[in-house]
């Protein structure tokens, strides 16, 4: 064969295949490259809006406009970095009452405090809406370059292509060259570009203010270098005290569980003989102190030998306390609990800043477990999208499912937040009276209803369709009592909340948790328990107690009308 002779007609489908392929995979690769670099999402930093956006300089950069930046080394691999553009406080976040700037920047200073001490949240909602917006802004790309190659095709012409693609072929290994050339060209470029902006960065000092803590080896441009030095200190103070704080109560907690449990089983062993110990006392622990172990010694109810009991963690009125998060997860782990029900106030204000808080908790919740969230008034619907978003099941007037355990509840329709005017769109008896009509038509019934506030308990639980109403709100327990056809229960707050005090850094209130254990076989919670951290640092794990059975109310009964307790609601309230 002479070497102007045309090819094998095989050897051609072959190079165009290969041609097409290698044309494909280039396309793609500009897509990728295209997408990743001009990645951008609008999330939160602390209290304020923030733009984050993915740069190619190596560095974590935190601009705060004329104050200056702070910037990190990235740990993302081929020198991408991200810009994080802190923006204003949202415009809906105005206080109920009048407030001095002291007392506003005392507040934003808090909310740092808070943000600092689960960034993990948000690093994960960033690094995520990235990725997102990433591949949305590649497979865009990859449309208009596919658009583009399609209208070339038909502008050319069959001849035209023809003619062209046997150029290529004649010219394989020039245009291969080149366009190797120009791929190292780029990469070199970028490659000195971000050696550059490293030895720019490099020349600012690294402050020393972050120490051992997330933003450790940070460099601090500009007049925030000064603010930081100056005041840094103080905030960081708090944030490593407020880390002491909650790893020395988990710490507690772990404790006084292990003991609990261990006398709970020496106590179910009639051979091992247990010592007799006083009515009313319970296990207590503190971080680092052997704790003093003692029960009630009245038991339990036992579940029908036929099913193992469910247990439930009833948690309520976190207000944005991140710092429980952990030992949410460590309650949960020891006690075994498969659903989590979570009362509601969540978050503080319902503002779409606040989005690391409910991540934060949704995230404490181990694999496989269920969480159950009835929105509290602090609660919004941004801050309850997103908990749905996390992963919890958010209750909206229906009836659910949950490991055999019928579920009823809803959002409060009250609006208590740092909004403009509070607002109310149902009445809490209507509410009572809707939850009540659902449960009593349901076919398969109803075995408990989890709803924020306990004033729509009367009307709720007056029809006997609901056996047990879970509520939060009050920040002040109330141990299960029956009333009308129904056992309600109020939980307390599980951050500590305490009327004037900040929900953030050590706990300034007991908080507490709630175990539940429910039998599936006669549809019935058998016993509640309490755990209480305290302000020390301290756990307490109370012994279980039998759940009130509901009893037959004489007709002519006028004082089973009872009112939600007269606590002292938050400042918040």
């Amino acid at each position: 064969m002479s070497e102007n002779s045309a090819p094998a007609p095989g050897h051609s489908r072959v190079a165009a295949r290969i041609g097409w392929t290698a044309g494909v995979l280039v396309a793609v690769l500009i897509a990728l490259v295209f997408g990743v670099t001009t990645a951008s999402a609008r999330l939160s930093f602390g209290p304020h809006e923030a733009q984050y956006d993915v740069t190619t300089d190596a560095e974590i950069t935190l601009d705060l406009g004329p104050l200056g930046a702070l910037e990190l080394d990235s740990p993302l691999p081929l020198g991408l970095g991200a810009r994080v553009t802190v923006q204003e406080i949202p415009e809906n976040v105005d206080a109920l009452d009048d407030i001095d700037t002291l007392q506003q920047l005392s507040d934003d200073a808090a909310s740092y405090l808070q943000f600092f001490t689960g960034p993990q949240a948000t690093i994960e909602d960033a690094a995520r809406a990235l990725v997102v917006d990433a591949l949305r802004r590649a497979a865009l790309a990859l449309l208009v370059i596919g658009a583009v190659v399609l209208a070339a095709r038909s502008l050319l012409g069959r001849p035209r292509r023809t003619e062209l693609a046997s150029g290529v072929r004649r010219n394989y290994g020039t245009v291969l060259s080149v366009t190797a050339t120009v791929l190292v060209f780029a990469l070199a470029l970028t490659v000195s570009t971000v050696r550059e902006r490293r030895a720019q960065a490099q020349a600012t000092p690294v402050s020393t203010v972050f120490d051992d803590t997330p933003l450790e080896g940070a460099r601090v441009t500009g007049r925030l270098g000064g603010i930081i030095n100056t005041y840094g200190g103080l905030l960081v103070d708090a944030y490593r005290e407020n880390e002491d704080f909650y790893a020395e109560a988990d710490d507690a907690l772990v404790a006084a569980w292990q003991e609990w449990s261990a006398t709970a089983e020496a106590e179910a062993d009639p051979s091992d003989e247990p010592t007799a110990l006083d009515d009313g006392e319970q296990v207590e622990a503190t971080a680092g102190a052997t704790p003093t172990v003692t029960a009630s010694g009245e038991p339990s109810p036992s579940t029908s030998e036929d099913a193992e009991p469910i247990t439930l963690l009833l948690i309520s009125d976190l207000h944005c306390n991140v710092g429980m998060a952990p030992l949410i997860t460590s309650m949960v782990e020891l006690s075994g609990a498969q659903i989590v029900l979570d009362a509601g106030d969540t978050t503080m204000n319902g503002t779409s800043v606040e989005q690391y808080c409910v991540t934060t908790f949704a995230r404490a919740i181990p694999s496989g477990v269920d969480l159950i969230t009835a929105p509290g008034n602090h609660d919004s619907s941004d801050t309850t999208a997103q908990y749905a978003r996390a992963g919890a099941t958010v209750l909206d007037g229906g009836v659910i499912d949950v490991r055999g355990i019928r579920i009823l509840g809803d959002r409060d329709p009250k609006a208590t937040r740092l909004i403009i005017e509070q607002q109310q769109d149902e009445s809490y008896s209507a509410v009572g009276r809707r939850l009540s009509e659902v449960a009593c038509e349901d076919p398969d019934g109803v075995d408990l209803v989890l709803f924020h506030n306990p004033r729509a308990v009367t009307t709720m639980l007056a029809d006997g369709c609901v056996p047990a109403l879970l509520s939060g709100h009050m920040h002040t327990r109330t141990d299960p009592e029956q009333v009308e056809q129904g056992i309600r229960y109020i939980s307390s707050s599980t951050a500590g909340a305490q009327e004037n005090e900040p929900r953030i850094g050590p706990l300034r209130g007991t908080a507490e948790m709630t175990l539940l254990r429910f039998d599936p076989q006669t549809r019935s919670i058998l016993d509640w328990q309490l755990i209480e951290i305290g302000t020390d640092a301290s756990a307490t794990v109370h012994d279980r107690t039998a759940w009130p059975q509901i009893e037959d109310l004489p007709e002519d009964d006028e004082d089973d009308d009872a009112p939600a307790p007269s606590a002292s609601p938050s400042a918040a309230e």
